[in-house]
């Protein structure tokens, strides 16, 4: 793995834990979605993990393909083009699936 794919799956695991701490006393969507700082704050962390997916070189990518890094960097279009159309009841079902991602991306990191 080169030292910019490795620096980016860093920032893709800050981003994720951020997230993680910025939620973990938010009972649901709707709770989430009230707390414009979080919300905010939450979604900046989705566009900074995008960027870093499009950072990551294509073999690195192709070869990790367990990951949805697609997905991921069309959310970060998303919500940087349609900030007012994003959904928080789409945003909350992606972050709490963020610690299974912060999971593979750590055993990605181990393994190199």
């Amino acid at each position: 793995m080169s030292e910019k794919d490795k620096a980016n799956l860093l920032a893709i695991l800050d981003s994720c834990f951020k997230i993680q701490i910025f939620t973990e006393n938010l009972p649901d969507a709707d709770a989430f979605f009230e707390d414009s700082k979080t919300f905010d704050a939450v979604l900046m962390n989705f566009v900074i993990t995008g960027e870093a997916v499009a950072r990551l070189s294509l073999p690195f990518k192709e070869k990790e393909n367990h990951i949805p890094w697609t997905k991921m960097k069309g959310f970060r279009n998303i919500v940087a083009h349609d900030y007012f159309g994003v959904d928080a009841e789409e945003v909350w079902q992606i972050v709490k699936e963020l610690p299974e991602l912060a999971k593979d991306i750590e055993q990605i990191l181990s393994g190199y």
